[in-house]
């Protein structure tokens, strides 16, 4: 399978598209695709997937993300972020930690939450951002998202410092946003730092100012499909059957697997990664009991990558 993943650590004032046109000429590629994008304003870890790991994508978005963030109280943007134009203004008054946790504890958990505007969803087959900058009212539907962790770094008079750990498709700006407004006094997110993308820390990340200096450390950065997919169950096959699923068929998860597929979330379900002997990715699967033989798990594969 030709192509990997890189962790890179995007800088503050660089869109994830910028990064991607600049990593394309470290890898000598055209096929790049990121696994969530990070507003200019925001720093941290992006997955870049090339070649033909683009096609992982899908699942290196799905895992959680965790962030630092400071959140502006007492006034409120179009973009729900400093970046874009003030609203309004309110006077912040003064709060006390325990009131502060019994606001932010709405926020843990399964909650609802509208995003921002000025977002990458599409509405009507076009990116929500570009009706906004044309002026256009634009008021997305709520979702559920999952909080997992909020934790408060810090407080000032007009100013919250809170981490985060948070499942696929919440906002952080969103957060800040309703957050503010639990306060009564509005919010906007001042600054965000993606410090981890599930199995990845910032502290493995590449930096472009040290790929610039050396670009031989894609090679030594690089990693493999098998490795990128780390947070999902490993389910290895012998040669045959490693071959059987890479073009599409369904077999049986074998003894040696069961346990680790076991220990994975779902109630009837559970996505997987399937590898050969030596470790090379064959497909991405789903675990689902036997019709037949509720005892006998059978993988049914989404997504193969036969040998080429």
């Amino acid at each position: 399978m030709i192509g990997g993943v890189l962790v890179v650590d995007k800088p503050k004032g660089l869109t994830s598209f910028d990064v991607l046109r600049r990593l394309r000429r470290h890898l000598g590629t055209k096929r790049i695709g990121h696994a969530g994008t990070l507003d200019p304003m925001a720093t941290g870890v992006l997955v870049v997937a090339f070649g033909a790991s683009t096609r992982l994508v899908p699942w290196l978005m799905a895992g959680e993300k965790t962030y630092e963030a400071r959140v502006l109280l007492g006034r409120v943007t179009t973009t729900d972020d400093v970046e874009g134009e003030t609203l309004r203004r309110e006077r912040v008054s003064s709060i006390d930690r325990t009131s502060l946790e019994q606001v932010l504890n709405q926020f843990r958990g399964v909650i609802r939450q509208r995003p921002p505007s000025f977002s990458a969803i599409r509405v009507d087959g076009e990116r929500s951002h570009r009706r906004a900058r044309r002026g256009e009212t634009v008021v997305l539907p709520e979702r559920e998202v999952i909080v997992h962790d909020l934790v408060l770094l810090g407080a000032e008079r007009d100013e919250l410092r809170l981490r985060c750990r948070v499942g696929s498709g919440t906002y952080v700006r969103s957060l800040a946003r309703d957050i503010g407004e639990a306060l009564g006094c509005g919010g906007t997110l001042s600054a965000l730092r993606r410090t981890a993308v599930e199995p990845f820390p910032v502290s493995d990340a590449l930096t472009l100012s040290a790929l610039d200096d050396d670009p031989e450390l894609v090679a030594s950065s690089l990693l493999t499909p098998w490795e990128a997919l780390a947070r999902l169950p490993a389910v290895r096959l012998d040669d045959e059957e490693a071959r059987r699923v890479s073009h599409g068929q369904r077999r049986a998860v074998p003894e040696a697997a069961l346990a680790d597929v076991a220990r994975a979330d779902g109630p009837d379900s559970v996505i997987v990664r399937v590898g050969s002997p030596e470790g090379r990715l064959v497909a991405v699967a789903e675990v689902r009991p036997s019709p037949e033989h509720p005892e006998v798990l059978i993988l049914h594969p989404l997504r193969v990558f036969p040998e080429r």
